[in-house]
């Protein structure tokens, strides 16, 4: 059974740092793109960065470049999400998910396998 958990939110001071961890199991993730997602309250969930787990390439959204960094662990099925400079409209549940699309799509319909989310909060 395919399982995506979530850790790494909590309340931050704007400017401040967080770093966000998707543990992976269930099966073999090299042919996947992994993505991360945002969803803030009253609004749709949207895409923040993805990243093909073989080669490692990555898309980020517009909102968050230069700021947010991902990356993975081959050896440990591991994605994390470094977050930098955050602002109080990063606040939102953090979600890890996870594509069989060779691309890295942005929709969330592309992604089969969902976390259940982790909060992050950021006060101004």
């Amino acid at each position: 059974q395919v399982q995506l958990v979530e850790s790494g939110g909590g309340l931050v001071q704007a400017g401040g740092s967080l770093r966000l961890s998707c543990a992976a199991s269930g099966r073999t993730f090299r042919s996947y793109t992994m993505g991360w997602f945002r969803q803030a309250p009253g609004k749709e969930r949207e895409f923040v960065a993805g990243i093909r787990w073989a080669g490692g390439s990555t898309v980020y959204a517009d909102s968050v470049k230069g700021r947010f960094t991902i990356s993975k662990d081959n050896a440990g099925n591991t994605l994390s999400l470094q977050m930098n400079s955050l602002k109080p409209e990063d606040t939102a549940v953090y979600y890890c998910a996870a594509s069989a699309v060779l691309s890295i799509p942005t929709m969330t319909g592309s992604y089969m396998y969902w976390g259940q989310g982790t909060q992050v909060t950021v006060s101004s």
